[in-house]
């Protein structure tokens, strides 16, 4: 008999009885419902997971179908409502939390070694010298080269990482020497970054870019805002293009040091039509220059709580595309064994009053995350007039800007997608290894090149452009019109593996069309 078909009835009846228990854990309030007045649910669910366990025919491993059945009754809530098995919860919490202990490297699997790609800034492998380009032979009695143990990501992440000061003893092959060194070092803390870029783009404007809303975010944020203020900064530019979210409260921090006092930053509204509002408080650092927010159809969540407080409070100018649309609160909720849910518990509301939540239906399929395909077949990744708005969702801020709510944030500014720069996978199938290869084997020229002279002088000749279409021609030609987009691609790859975010960043964003129009718009003032 078929597998599946065998324990598909298991696998519903488990559904059904967790259904149960979550439903009457999530109306806890409910004291006529609450499992903590009545156990008789948790003590049917019991009695199945015995019986499975003890009386049915075949070995279950019922954590499994635990984790399959309540994962399938998540799934029936809105799209942002998640059930995390422990170990997803443990990796959630580490990007969440602003740090992870560990040595303080990124790797990659090339050929039958484990390669350091880039040393982590505070960690320590930094301390102790560790180098970009080295190969991990050896780490404690763990060999981690040659195919013979088939390495994958997760068996060496298991070996590096670990708890504070315990002791790593690593051999390493170094290429630049020839040499094998032998290296002992501590585990420790090691930052993960979400202000991943600032600088000044010119003697009065500087950018900070956030990649999410983590733990650490606002007192990353807050450094870098005095550090460019400190170097004269009087235009910001906030950069939250990709930024998917994370801590509302975090959010409302930021928003905060940049929005005047007592002026409304969101407010959040439950099932029960119970209201909390956050205000600005008097501690801002940036209340009066200049800010332009750059948003694309990827910012979510937190990012669009501080896009729509600043545009509804007139402060500042919000540039881009569409954001993604995502207007509801989570909360995670343990499950008593390392497992969560974390569950929509709340709507939140810009200060004019709109959701900017996107619609969609309970039962949500995996077409509601296809948000970009669709927004570019209907156009409004190319035109602003393609972007559909609800007349019945418009709102007015106070110096009379309309805005509207029901799906996103839609820019004051808007800049359309660089459609010309689309190319198909095959021409970059090869790029990014190619990119590793030729950074290894020229790392120590490359990396005594200062950023503006990398990016100026960079494969005049096209001779690196021309070993990448060699290595293509195997597979398919190369037509002219697309040479000059691969050819960018590399440059901005090979940069990566050289030099930090920062400098990283400044090539990248060279030519890029939201930070020409918020230079052309200062220029109009």
């Amino acid at each position: 008999m078929n597998q599946k078909k065998t324990h598909l009835p298991i696998y519903i009846g488990i559904a059904i009885a967790i259904g149960i228990l979550i439903g009457s854990f999530l109306n806890f309030n409910n004291s006529a419902n609450s499992i903590f007045n009545s156990n008789s649910e948790e003590a049917k669910i019991k009695r199945l997971i015995d019986y499975i366990e003890y009386d049915y025919v075949d070995q279950v491993d019922t954590g499994e179908l635990l984790d399959g059945a309540i994962q399938q009754i998540v799934s029936k809530l809105d799209p942002h409502s998640v059930y995390f098995t422990k170990k997803e919860l443990e990796q959630e919490n580490e990007q969440m939390q602003g740090n992870f202990q560990g040595i303080g490297v990124q790797f990659i699997m090339h050929k039958d070694s484990v390669v350091i790609t880039k040393i982590l800034k505070g960690g320590p492998s930094e301390k102790v010298g560790l180098k970009a380009g080295d190969r991990i032979l050896i780490a404690n009695k763990d060999t981690l080269s040659g195919w013979n143990k088939k390495l994958n990501s997760d068996n060496v992440m298991s070996v590096l990482k670990g708890e504070s000061d315990t002791e790593v003893n690593l051999t390493l092959y170094r290429p630049t020497t020839g040499k094998l060194v032998k290296i002992d070092l501590n585990r420790g803390d090691v930052p993960i970054s979400s202000v991943s870029v600032h600088f000044m783009l010119d003697q009065k404007m500087g950018l900070i870019k956030i990649d999410r809303f983590a733990r650490t975010t606002y007192d990353e944020f807050k450094k870098a805002l005095d550090n460019l203020i400190s170097q004269g900064m009087q235009i910001l530019v906030l950069d939250l293009r990709d930024n998917p979210g994370g801590y509302m409260t975090i959010a409302e921090k930021i928003v905060d040091e940049l929005l005047e006092d007592n002026k409304l930053i969101v407010f959040t509204k439950n099932k029960r039509g119970e209201i909390d509002k956050d205000f600005a408080t008097k501690k801002g650092s940036f209340e009066n220059g200049q800010v332009y927010v750059l948003i694309n159809e990827n910012s979510a969540s937190a990012s669009e709580i501080v896009a729509g407080a600043l545009q509804d409070n007139d402060r500042g100018i919000i540039i881009g595309r569409r954001s993604f649309g995502k207007g509801l609160v989570q909360q995670v909720m343990g499950l008593g064994d390392g497992s969560a849910v974390r569950l929509t518990t709340s709507r939140y509301y810009t200060p004019t009053g709109r959701s900017i939540q996107k619609p969609y239906t309970l039962s949500h399929g995996k077409e509601y995350f296809e948000h970009f395909s669709k927004r570019l077949e209907r156009g409004e990744l190319v035109t602003k007039d393609s972007i559909k708005v609800n007349d019945t969702l418009k709102f007015v801020t106070p110096k009379g800007k309309i805005v509207y709510g029901g799906g996103g944030i839609v820019p004051d500014v808007f800049v359309p997608i660089d459609t010309t720069q689309f190319i198909k996978e095959i021409y970059v199938s090869k790029l990014n290894e190619f990119a590793f290869d030729y950074v290894d084997e020229n790392r120590e020229t490359l990396e005594k090149l200062a950023v503006d002279e990398y990016f100026s002088l960079f494969d005049d000749s096209d001779t690196i452009l021309n070993q990448y279409i060699k290595k293509l021609d195997t597979i398919v030609a190369v037509p002219n019109d697309k040479k000059k987009i691969i050819k960018r691609y590399l440059q901005v790859s090979i940069a990566r593996n050289i030099y930090d975010e920062n400098k990283f960043y400044k090539i990248y964003q060279k030519g890029n069309k939201m930070i020409e129009k918020v230079y052309e718009l200062e220029k109009a003032e």
